[in-house]
């Protein structure tokens, strides 16, 4: 079904007129950015016809930052003022940034939000500054290669990146002075690259593996729509962690200290990289590693034993691909084709292991480095209007559902995972206590069932509810993720429309394997949380119970004889001990046993009230109308 081109009137481009946007891939080791030129998309190169950006950013006291080739150049001279794989520290919290590894060769602040930040000679920078400046260099390069000022961009991102790390790249855009048209899931831009969209229909896999995250999705294509049906994979695992484990070897081989210094390290983390590109062509790499001023070792890698090095870290990437496959519902034999991405995918073992896992070679045409810029900028290209005969639908997923606290530390999902975006669920609560005027609205994100096992994302609070008895007010919460997987949500009372909203933008995202433990919890304790859920409900009625029995007893106990209110004061103390001995059963019983007790008492207090309101009222108050008593 063909989507319809929408426009400003006036503002539709004439036939010899064109528009330019661009597609950029802001990758942990390497950037790109992409454009379509005469119906081809291709990446643009420097002046010097490089078509890699390194992510990397040097810092000086004296001028403005240094990016690309010339500060990756002196990156092991200046390690503190040299950022590098920044991508890696998007939407994380400080403490979540020590987790990724003791030797980050920088030193960390805490400014006024969780957001960590990195000092240097030009003051303390965030991840997000840091990613501005190498938006601006590309930027710049596409304007320079296209002759007109660049304003437009799609960026992708990793299929798992949660809402903080989407919101942070779309915070750098700005920055840099972009306007993102859409913030795109990496895998799908591969998929655009290759055309499968030309396919009439088919499963796909894409593998991404880049410098410092693994993604894989599972998208099936009908006729132009690509529909994401599941989605994994790990934010902190990437070509960097090789690195680190090849670093680690030589340090082992040649002696080297484990607290060596932070141009040491870099020099090493550099090594190991270029022996790990040689190993991509060759058998073998010879290397020599600077220990001290004037002391070289020299020793040999094998591309055997790089296997053994790196084997658990791809290894890493298997379960996700079973729990992709899992959640659509399909085998590994019924999928059409594996496409791999990212610049570790170059690496022969990478690409054994993909293909042992899945039963079939996977698609390498285009360069994995390119393949998503590539995507991206076709993408950019039909959004910004210049193919009006385009049908092309993408249809994306969350990774890991949404929901609320409710009453007892339980969560209400709103969103389960793997829903498609962009997507808008409502849902309505009421209110626990009489005369409840304010609520406090927590969003989580998980697969828990309890709060303290998820992840919180947002607080807000709803005030003008009018004081209602517990239970009457009706307050619809509204969920809305749009094509960029970033969420809005928002709150009304019914009744008198009273409104807030807020837009869930936190401070700092999940941590490295937050997801992938979340995921893997929501499976293994999956009893326990039923059964945490069920304790947690019935202490809810619990105590909606007691608190009801209490305020009646406060109001009308002249209403009860002494055996009575023993009897109801019995079971009352009975419900409140049950409560805290965390027995379902025991809690049902004791709720059961108070409601039967407090029946009669409840009959009486209607009957008093019935007989308040009428005190003093006439009867012909209450006659057949026009003041005439019904016989």
């Amino acid at each position: 079904m063909a989507l319809f081109q929408i426009s400003e009137p006036g503002q539709t481009p004439a036939p010899h007129e064109r528009r330019y946007a661009v597609g950029i891939d802001l990758g942990t080791t390497n950037s790109l950015v992409a454009c379509v030129r005469s119906g081809v998309a291709e990446t643009l190169p420097d002046g010097q016809g490089r078509h890699l950006l390194p992510s990397v950013v040097r810092y000086r006291a004296d001028g403005g930052p240094v990016v690309g080739h010339d500060a990756i150049a002196v990156a092991h001279e200046d390690p503190l003022n040299t950022i590098a794989s920044v991508k890696r520290l998007m939407g994380r919290g400080i403490e979540d940034v020590r987790k990724l590894g003791q030797s980050l060769p920088y030193e960390f602040s805490r400014g006024d939000s969780a957001m960590p930040r990195i000092r240097t000679v030009a003051g303390d920078q965030s991840p997000v500054a840091v990613s501005a400046e190498i938006l601006k260099t590309l930027k710049l390069r596409a304007a320079e290669s296209l002759g007109v000022e660049i304003g437009d961009a799609v960026i992708t991102v990793p299929a798992y990146f949660d809402d903080a790390q989407r919101q942070a790249t779309k915070d750098a855009a700005r920055l840099a002075g972009l306007n993102v048209l859409r913030l795109l899931s990496e895998p799908t831009a591969a998929a655009v690259a290759y055309g499968l969209d030309k396919n009439p229909q088919g499963i796909y896999v894409i593998y991404d593996l880049g410098g410092g995250t693994f993604d894989i999705s599972l998208l099936r294509l009908n006729r132009g729509v690509f529909e994401v049906m599941a989605t994994a994979g790990d934010s902190a695992l990437g070509g960097d962690d090789m690195d680190h484990a090849i670093a680690e070897w030589i340090m082992r081989e040649a002696g080297i200290k484990d607290d060596a210094d932070h141009r040491q390290m870099r020099r090493l983390l550099r090594d190991a990289r270029a022996a790990k590109e040689m190993l991509t062509g060759a058998e073998r790499a010879t290397l020599r590693i600077q220990r001290g001023n004037d002391d070289i070792w020299e020793g040999i890698l094998t591309r055997a034993h790089l296997n053994t090095l790196i084997d658990s870290l791809i290894d890493r990437t298997i379960p996700p691909c079973k729990r992709v496959l899992r959640d659509a519902g399909i085998r590994a034999n019924e999928v059409d084709g594996v496409v791999l991405v990212g610049g570790a995918t170059r690496m022969p073992r990478v690409r054994e292991k993909v293909s042992q896992f899945f039963g079939r070679e996977p698609l390498a045409d285009i360069d994995p480095d390119k393949v998503v810029a590539i995507g991206a900028a076709l993408q950019a290209d039909i959004l910004i209007g210049n193919k009006r005969d385009e049908d092309m639908l993408l249809l994306d997923v969350i990774p890991l559902s949404l929901g609320l606290e409710i009453m007892g530390g339980m969560v209400e999902k709103i969103i389960p995972r793997n829903t498609t975006i962009p997507v808008a669920k409502a849902q309505d609560f009421t209110t626990f206590k009489d005369g409840q005027t304010a609520l406090l609205i927590h969003v989580v994100q998980g697969e828990r069932e309890l709060v303290s096992d998820c992840r919180s994302l947002a607080r807000f609070e709803l005030r003008g509810i009018p004081p209602m008895v517990a239970g009457a007010a009706r307050i619809r919460v509204s969920f809305q993720i749009d094509a960029d997987g970033l969420l809005d949500v928002s709150a009304k009372e019914l009744t008198t429309g009273a409104e807030s909203s807020v837009v869930v933008k936190p401070s700092y995202g999940l941590t490295d394997s937050e997801i992938e433990h979340m995921l893997r919890d929501s499976i293994a304790y999956a009893r326990e949380d039923e059964e945490a859920r069920q304790l947690r409900e019935r202490q809810v009625d619990a105590d909606r119970l007691i608190e009801a029995v209490q305020g009646a007893l406060a109001a009308d106990s002249a209403l009860l004889d002494a055996k009575e209110r023993a009897e109801i004061d019995r079971h009352l103390d009975g419900l409140i001990t049950a409560r805290e001995a965390n027995d379902v059963a025991r809690i049902k019983q004791a709720i059961k046993a108070l409601d039967g007790a407090t029946q009669t008492f409840a009959a009486r207090r209607m009957d008093a009230n019935i007989r308040r309101a009428l005190t003093g009222r006439k009867l012909e108050e209450f006659g057949a109308p026009g003041g005439k008593s019904t016989p």
